[in-house]
């Protein structure tokens, strides 16, 4: 159990704006301590398309995870998966502008096309079952803490593209909370080897701060998960 907490709290200490380039540092500098015969430590990355399903005219938007995992054996087969998303954005895109009481900016963007890019990092808690040791399922919460969502306005005038970022962060909350549940295939029947799968997001919290808007976060996230030392932990 102390092993559980000291990784929770590593996971929550990692997941701050500075340490985006020095989780991939720590990830491949001691990636052979973290891993043991009951935890699995790697790096997890791929894309997810992200949805806002409560905006009208809200369209998908593609964006890049990069971040750390943890599968720690209870029994068996059965395994707690957690980690962290460190780089992980989510959002939507195709949605029309809106004035922000500047006539010359609102003049050149009302036509435009608005899209919203919330940054955050997301935190599973998730029970992961494996078949065979390949085949496997994982679902459960997950939290996510927003840090930095940006409007980003679009417009095709004047003979190119413009575009302008707002930061909006006073319009958000500062939790995203939701559940999270997928399957994946290991690509060698070892208990540690690379993986690949995809899961679905579905966000329960209305992240809005905004009176009359709701914004409730999704995502569909294909990724790729690769442990780090394993080569010379012990199995």
């Amino acid at each position: 159990m102390k092993t559980l907490y000291r990784i929770i709290f590593l996971a929550f200490l990692v997941a701050v704006p500075a340490a985006v380039n020095a989780q991939v540092l720590i990830s491949l500098l001691f990636g052979e301590a973290l891993n043991s015969e009951k935890i699995e430590f790697g790096l997890v990355g791929g894309l997810n398309r992200s949805y806002i399903l409560d905006i009208e005219d809200a369209k998908g938007k593609n964006n890049f995870n990069l971040g750390f995992y943890f599968h720690i054996l209870m029994k068996n087969s059965s395994y707690l998966s957690t980690g962290v998303l460190v780089k992980s954005n989510v959002g939507a895109t195709g949605m029309p502008t809106y004035p922000v009481g500047d006539e010359d900016f609102d003049a050149v963007y009302q036509n435009g096309t608005l899209t919203k890019k919330i940054s955050c990092f997301y935190v599973p808690i998730l029970f992961h079952q494996r078949f065979n040791n390949r085949w496997y399922i994982e679902a459960g919460p997950q939290l996510g803490l927003i840090h930095k969502p940006m409007d980003i306005f679009e417009v095709e005038d004047f003979g190119g593209d413009l575009s302008y970022k707002r930061e909006v962060k006073d319009e958000y909350k500062h939790i995203d909370a939701g559940l999270l549940g997928g399957i994946g295939y290991k690509f060698r029947k070892e208990t540690k080897s690379m993986s690949a799968g995809i899961n679905y997001y579905f966000g329960l919290v209305n992240v809005s701060e905004m009176p009359d808007v709701t914004i409730k976060n999704s995502y569909v996230n294909f990724y790729v998960k690769i442990p780090i030392g394993v080569g010379k932990s012990k199995e």
